[in-house]
């Protein structure tokens, strides 16, 4: 028996009706918290594209004998000039076109090229970067709007929350993957023997071209920078808390490098004995050896003889892990640090300063023991000298540590840390960039002679 087309036309329109119903349902159904972070934030997640030059000729008989050629080749023979292209991630976190990646991603780059999940492909230029937190900020000049995201918080993160990643492993655009928080305030090293702190650390994967990736949390909330410079992680991620990137990022936006901040207060490590004499229950923290006066922490009240415990509620187990933890916080920001004193727990309040015009001058007096002067032409002829190039000794405390070594006035610094000292400029400049190291070596003049020296600071 045929029906007729009265009756079967409005069936048929009711079934598509009311299956196009059942299709919405389980799409809304489908529709996770996942989803709406991803589809919230991945059209400010970009593609990063890069052009590297190698910097210098590799030896090919480095295997039949070591590395005899290596200079011949690096004074006779030009740098291979092909390019190769590096893939990675970023996040666009301004509507001005300001990207957040990785410096490691960037730092080799003689061209930047980004590309959006539209399709949209935009050259950009480095903003600024620094290699010791392994951030970069990089800019897009485009005339129209793009999308962007808000960095999040990173203090209240908890382990065991779900947490979302997206990024570019392998050249594979758009890649996303989850997971939750393993654990917080990792330290890791990484393939260039640097060691890195503060980490989250993720059981979703981060793969090379994850690299300055975002990391999300359930909302959608820019909690993190993924990062891949851990080359043995198998299953396990790591990324830079949003925190501790916010201080990062704004100082390279104004400023396009993180600027020298000091607190003045000298540290070292502690050993059982300290341990036992200032009644600590374990070997860790940061013992306070020296205060520089007018420094923002002699103002605070930090003492000689105090133990950093803590740093904004971070713990701080030895002397790399301090120095490390203040780097970065830019100039102006404010921390609590919690001090062991007398056997008991103290805190204060410090505000990181710019580095004092006279910096260099009191440093190398109280921690090398020395004072030094430009070469100029009566001093030249007063000493004797044999060069017109490096800093000039011109004061010698006998219990410093340069006196104890043996230095005089008169002698000259030609380089500190293999840095060669054309003047007292590069002298300074020098001074800031060792500061936070125990120990410094110099290349001595006396007379026509020279010599090494390793200062204990």
């Amino acid at each position: 028996m045929r029906l007729p087309s009265s009756i079967i036309l409005p069936s048929l329109i009711l079934f598509a009706l009311i299956s196009g119903s059942v299709i919405a349902v389980e799409a809304f159904e489908r529709r996770t918290p996942i989803v709406e972070a991803v589809q919230k934030v991945g059209p400010a997640v970009v593609n990063i594209y890069t052009e590297e030059t190698p910097s210098q000729i590799q030896n090919p008989f480095r295997n039949f004998g070591g590395n005899f050629f290596d200079q011949f080749l690096k004074d006779f023979m030009p740098p291979i000039s092909q390019k190769r292209r590096s893939l990675g991630s970023g996040v666009i976190i301004h509507p001005d076109g300001y990207v957040l990646t990785n410096e490691h991603v960037i730092g080799k780059a003689l061209r930047i090229q980004l590309s959006l999940i539209d399709k949209r492909e935009f050259e950009a230029h480095l903003v600024g970067a620094d290699i010791r937190s392994d951030l970069a900020v990089v800019k897009i000049d485009a005339k129209e709007a793009l999308p962007y995201v808000k960095m999040g918080a990173s203090s209240d993160l908890m382990i065991g929350e779900s947490i979302i990643a997206i990024g570019n492993p392998f050249g594979l655009q758009h890649t996303v993957t989850s997971g939750i928080i393993s654990a917080l305030n990792r330290s890791l090293k990484a393939g260039n023997g640097a060691t890195y702190h503060d980490f989250i650390q993720v059981d979703a994967s981060i793969n090379p071209g994850n690299s300055g990736g975002p990391l999300l949390n359930i909302n959608g909330s820019l909690i993190g920078v993924n990062t891949a410079i851990y080359q043995k992680a198998e299953g396990i991620g790591f990324a830079i808390p949003i925190d501790k990137a916010k201080r990062i990022v704004n100082e390279l936006i104004r400023y396009g490098k993180v600027r020298q901040g000091w607190l003045g207060a000298s540290v070292q490590d502690l050993n059982p004995e300290m341990q036992e004499h200032f009644g600590l229950a374990r070997a860790e923290g940061a013992l306070v050896s020296q205060v520089m006066e007018r420094s923002p922490a002699q103002i605070a009240g930090v003492q000689p003889g105090d133990v950093v415990l803590s740093i904004n509620g971070k713990g701080v187990k030895n002397r790399s892990e301090y120095l490390d933890r203040v780097a970065t916080y830019a100039i102006g920001n404010s921390m609590r640090m919690s001090l062991w004193r007398h056997g008991k727990e103290m805190s204060v309040s410090l505000k990181v300063a710019p580095l004092p015009k006279d910096f260099v001058e009191r440093f190398v007096a109280s921690r090398m023991g020395i004072a030094v002067a430009p070469i100029t032409p009566q001093t030249f002829r007063d000493y004797r000298l044999a060069s017109k190039s490096g800093a000039l000794v011109v004061k010698v405390a006998p219990q410093g540590s340069a006196g104890r070594m043996g230095l005089l006035p008169g002698d000259v610094i030609r380089q500190v840390n293999q840095k060669k000292i054309a003047n007292l400029e590069d002298f300074s400049r020098a001074v800031i960039e060792a500061r936070n190291l125990s120990s410094v070596v110099l290349l001595v003049q006396r007379g026509r002679n020279g010599y090494y020296v390793t200062l204990e600071m």
